[in-house]
């Protein structure tokens, strides 16, 4: 069930980026120390020369921008001397100023091309990944969900804002459009498991489906939409599954009026774990045909009474589910068993349908 490898599943662009924003300290530290300079120089020929504030303030800006203008009074003896000192200390500040903040800038621009390549040499070592079309609400909602399952993904949001939250998951995350086939190439389509999509547009979403249903037809695909109308598109669009939030919100508030109970059950097996001190779980596990259950009857496999897990049904491969399966049901290769339990249990249970 944990289907990380650790050698692709962390993601340290941020951390990348992170090292390099170093110079940012010093860039707070530098414009209050230059307005400091700005102040000292003003103050200055006030006292010195007791010129008028503006004149000083004047006659210091063009000393530390080093434009070249004459004097706007002229300077005694004490005043060439104090502009000496300005001119000494001031410039030297601005000159390191510029310095600090093109190396930034350099920094930055390296940051972004390294994690860039960094994102593509990571996409390109998965497979069987999930694709998050849009980070949105919806899809930062999928994103959670399939992190906390351990699953690997791969993000994608034209807005570098919203892809930056992505990022700092440490999620490989490509800021592109979704609706470009290229971008869903980048993302490793062709290899991935599958898709969500969960942009803001309906018209985008079905474009995604379809999309991504050409470059791979095999590929899982889910997606939003706000209405029915656009439910229907998208699943002739080549959506398997398709979700409209408002109606679905709208169907559980009215089921947590007409059976609490029930939803709090299924809220605590399903999205919300952990909420009254549980970690039950839905999971499908497929049989394989070297398992030490194949070909067993539900009862002789021990699978309730050795991992405490409830079979919930039996998906038979080109047939109908089996609902609340007897104990006589017997398991077989290919079979995928519908499953509620404990984490850590079907884990177990995982290991033992696949050895």
């Amino acid at each position: 069930m944990d289907r990380r490898n650790d050698s692709v599943g962390r993601y340290d662009h941020a951390g990348s980026q992170k090292a390099f924003m170093k110079p940012g300290r010093q860039i707070l530290f530098l414009f209050p120390l230059m307005g400091a300079v700005l102040i000292f120089g003003t103050a200055g020929f006030r006292w010195v020369e007791g010129w008028e504030w503006f004149d000083s303030f004047y006659m210091t800006l063009i000393t530390l921008s080093t434009v070249g203008y004459k004097e706007i009074h002229p300077l005694s003896q004490q005043g060439r001397l104090f502009t000496s000192i300005l001119i000494v200390t001031g410039v030297t500040v601005i000159f390191v100023a510029i310095g600090i903040l093109g190396d930034f800038v350099v920094k930055l621009e390296l940051a972004d091309y390294f994690g860039r390549r960094r994102s593509r040499r990571m996409v390109a070592k998965l497979s069987d990944h999930y694709i998050i079309c849009g980070l949105g609400r919806v899809g930062c909602g999928a994103v959670q969900e399939l992190l906390r399952s351990g699953a690997h993904l791969v993000a994608i949001d034209s807005s570098p804002k919203k892809a930056q939250w992505a990022i700092d998951q440490e999620i490989p995350t490509i800021v592109g459009d979704a609706t470009q086939n290229e971008t869903l190439r980048e993302a490793g389509i062709g290899v991935a498991a599958g898709l969500v999509s969960a942009l803001a547009s309906d018209a985008d979403n079905v474009y995604v489906a379809l999309s991504a249903r050409v470059l791979n037809p095999n590929l899982l695909i889910s997606a939003r939409a706000s209405n029915e109308q656009a439910e229907e598109k998208l699943r002739r669009a080549g959506a398997n599954t398709v979700f409209t939030p408002y109606s679905f919100i709208g169907h559980r508030l009215a089921q947590s009026m007409l059976r609490p109970h029930v939803t709090s059950f299924l809220d605590i097996a399903s999205a919300f774990r952990g909420s009254a001190g549980l970690e039950l779980e839905f999971e499908q596990l497929k049989v394989s045909a070297s398992s030490v259950v194949s070909h067993k009857t539900l009862e002789d496999s021990g699978i309730k009474r050795k991992h405490g897990v409830i079979v919930m049904a039996i998906m038979k491969p080109g047939r109908e589910m089996q609902f609340n399966p007897s104990g006589k049901s017997v398991i077989e290769p290919g079979d995928v068993l519908i499953v509620m339990g404990e984490r850590t249990k079907l884990k177990e249970l995982e290991l033992e349908l696949e050895s």
